[in-house]
């Protein structure tokens, strides 16, 4: 009867359960056990089995760079991270006041690291998340206008709780490409948030988006209740060089 019970498990796709269950038969413990102790525990199994497999499929679809934890943040070095700065974004209630967060410093200090790391906390605390490298992502929405799938790809980006621009800035924004930034961040003003990781410094954003009129919407949109962290000091990766 337990074989044919744990080939139901498998069929039903309650593989934290079957799992759970198999063990306890395995050590031969499940005499210890009461009806309601069983259950809550393979319930527990189970719950827990289906919160990891929602994480592993938040994760794969953020399509980071390379995996990254806030737990794993080196503060020793000195650039200029404040710890309780990055621990006040760890709850994620940013997230639910569609508040921004905006990484500033040199290359080599760990702005992609650190931002990563707060999708990747997103998608711990069930959040859907979307991260790319700024230019890549305006170059395929080119691609995308030209073969029609272009306010596809745009409702996909606006339906993310937190959308990651890494390298922003590396390159000037021309007419088209300062516009649908502009599109993006109106799409999510004060309803959904945005982080950006960058080499310049704030004050030099303006000058990188070639029509003002638009560089001042969006600047106005990206500065307004946003979490500013300016990384200062010297390289990371020269130091574990």
């Amino acid at each position: 009867m337990n074989e044919v019970t744990l080939e139901k498990m498998g069929r039903l796709r309650l593989y934290g359960m079957q799992s759970s269950f198999r063990a306890i038969l395995e050590s031969k413990t499940s005499g210890q056990f009461t009806i309601d102790q069983m259950l809550a525990t393979l319930v527990e199994a189970e719950w827990e089995e289906q919160e990891n497999r929602k994480t592993d499929r938040l994760v794969k679809n953020a399509g980071f760079r390379y995996p990254a934890s806030l737990e794993e943040i080196d503060y020793s070095h000195p650039r200029n991270l404040d710890r309780n700065q990055v621990l006040r974004l760890v709850d994620c209630n940013y997230l639910e006041r569609a508040e921004n967060v905006l990484v500033t410093g040199a290359t080599g200090l760990g702005k992609s690291y650190l931002i990563s790391a707060l999708g990747y906390q997103a998608c711990l605390m069930g959040y859907k998340v979307l991260y790319r490298n700024t230019q890549k992502l305006f170059n395929a929405l080119r691609i995308n206008k030209v073969d029609g799938s272009y306010m596809k790809e745009i409702k996909r980006i606006e339906k993310q709780d937190l959308l990651i621009l890494d390298d922003f800035g590396l390159q000037p924004l021309d007419n088209i490409s300062s516009l649908t930034l502009m599109e993006i961040i109106e799409d999510r003003f004060a309803k959904k948030s945005i982080i950006i990781g960058s080499q310049l410094p704030l004050e030099k954003w303006y000058d990188i988006i070639t029509e003002k009129t638009v560089a001042d919407a969006i600047l106005d949109r990206l500065l307004n209740a946003s979490h500013k962290i300016t990384l200062k000091g010297d390289s990371l990766r020269r130091k574990k060089r």
